[in-house]
């Protein structure tokens, strides 16, 4: 058998052996992900863990440098403690998820259909079961949503739109869907920033459209709470809809998903 080629069981002969730091990265990792490490914590200092894991500063720097730009822990140089430790966040996966979308030239319109073929289940799913205990919190976050519109600060009142999306799948208590709609929406709402800029309305445009959102988030959470659920789910729809359409007008759907902010 010529060096190098698959054996008998259709399996490569090199073998990748992880270096050490590899190692010493996957096990702080582990730690960081099952919540043995919490947010904020500091890892032991420098000394200790070379001490303790019997490896070198090098080594351990490289461990380091690894999780760092994973966004796992942040090291400020020269500090006597530790580094400090982040848990894994949408935020990071977002941005990643937003190089790949990217470069494989997805457009705008494309990232407006994902969500609209989640959130008319999701509101199926809480229907069904009335808003699954989660109506208080919803109805809680619309009535501020509507004092931040009797303030007239919109910039607030945009940012709280997001929220309410989030929340609503949350609702769900489901944690892949919940995920994977944040993640959306985290790049949704970069998109939207950009074409409020791009297409600044005025005071009272603003106030009329964003006075007509919360009328519907009003409503489909009046349909959840009464258990309408095909009236809930068609409300829905529809307001995604016609969402999509401003936000994909002007030329805006055939732009490709912006990750990098140029």
């Amino acid at each position: 058998m010529a060096l190098g080629s698959d054996d008998d069981f259709g399996l490569p002969q090199r073998i990748h052996v992880p270096k050490t730091s590899e190692i010493v990265a996957d096990k702080i990792r582990a730690q960081i992900v099952r919540g043995e490490i919490g947010e904020g914590d500091s890892l032991p200092p420098e000394g200790q863990l070379m001490e303790t894991l019997g490896i070198s500063r090098p080594t351990l720097r490289e461990a380091f440098r690894i999780l760092e730009a994973e966004g796992l822990i942040s090291v400020v140089r020269g500090s006597r403690t530790g580094a400090k430790v982040h848990k894994p966040s949408v935020d990071l996966v977002s941005r990643y998820a937003g190089y790949v979308l990217e470069s494989q030239g997805t457009t705008i319109a494309d990232l407006y259909q994902a969500r609209l073929a989640i959130e008319p289940s999701v509101v199926r799913w809480l229907a069904t079961d009335k808003g699954r205990g989660a109506i208080g919190d919803l109805r809680a976050l619309l009535a501020q949503m509507g004092r931040l519109l009797d303030a007239d600060n919109h910039e607030a009142f945009i940012e709280k739109v997001e929220t309410f999306h989030q929340a609503l799948v949350a609702a769900t208590g489901l944690k892949t869907i919940t995920f994977l709609s944040r993640m959306l929406l985290n790049l949704a709402g970069k998109h939207q920033v950009e074409f409020q800029k791009r297409y600044p309305r005025s005071r009272e445009q603003r106030q009329k459209s964003h006075r007509a959102g919360l009328k519907s988030y009003i409503k489909v959470v009046d349909l959840i709470e009464a258990g309408n659920v095909e009236e809930a789910v068609a409300h829905w729809r529809l307001h995604l809809t016609n969402a999509n359409a401003t936000w994909t007008s002007e030329g805006e759907g055939v732009r490709v998903v912006d990750s990098l902010g140029s």
